[in-house]
């Protein structure tokens, strides 16, 4: 759905259009061919000036459509962290709710709002809360805040900032300088490749290894491939 302005009237004009009007299959060769409409292509080669542009990975684990268009929605305040006041059925058409759902106000937030704002604080890079704005009694209006979560190499700095770099830790052998060595080199294995989490970077990866690495169970699994790296477990000295 998109709006201009008709070029005969000059009056605001409202489109709703497919997306494609040809879809092949290819069988045996893994590919999926898409023929856009008409009126779709001169919208996507302004992409870059006009739309909103977020890590589609980001809303992969979405289930909820409207958390999907809620994500989106935030990503125009990137910036600022906080949208304008959304007047209530504005909310509703941009988050694609039809007119006869969720009519009353507890199922609207319970189906629509709370549900999206739950995934996208689950599983996207962002925490959201919203505020409800009323006129009288009724509900007139929403204002969602949102900010950055940490990235996972910030999480693990955070977490050992007081440690040591030369102390071995009290659960296994490995100073916190071996992991963080030893971590970014298995990152790094071919083999452990399947390991990484859809889209994480090296680092990303490095990090969630680097926490493995200091829990006991979860360091076993990394036995052989720290052997094969020539990491040697420092010897206890007896007095």
């Amino acid at each position: 759905e998109y709006s201009d302005i008709h070029e005969q009237t000059g009056k605001l004009a409202h489109h709703v259009v497919r997306w494609v009007q040809k879809i092949s299959y290819i069988d045996t060769a893994g590919m999926i061919e898409l023929q856009f409409t008409d009126a779709v292509i001169p919208l996507i080669t302004r992409l870059s000036e006009q739309y909103t542009e977020y890590d589609l990975k980001q809303v992969s684990e979405l289930q909820s459509e409207y958390a999907i268009r809620l994500y989106e929605l935030m990503m125009q305040w990137k910036t600022v962290g906080k949208t304008n006041k959304i007047a209530l059925d504005d909310l509703r058409s941009k988050l694609g709710v039809e007119p006869e759902q969720y009519k009353k106000m507890c199922n609207f937030k319970a189906r629509v709002l709370d549900l999206a704002i739950s995934q996208i604080n689950d599983f996207t890079d962002v925490t959201a809360t919203y505020e409800q704005h009323k006129t009288g009694r009724a509900v007139t209006g929403f204002t969602f805040t949102f900010k950055q979560k940490k990235a996972p190499e910030q999480l693990a700095t955070a977490t050992n900032k007081n440690r040591d770099n030369a102390t071995p830790d009290l659960f296994h052998s490995m100073t916190d300088d071996q992991i963080s060595t030893f971590s970014k080199k298995l990152a790094a294995l071919p083999e452990l490749g399947s390991n990484a989490p859809m889209g994480a970077s090296a680092e990303q990866f490095a990090a969630i290894i680097a926490d493995d690495l200091k829990d006991p169970d979860k360091q076993k699994k990394y036995s052989k491939h720290l052997a094969k790296l020539g990491f040697k477990a420092a010897k206890s000295k007896v007095k």
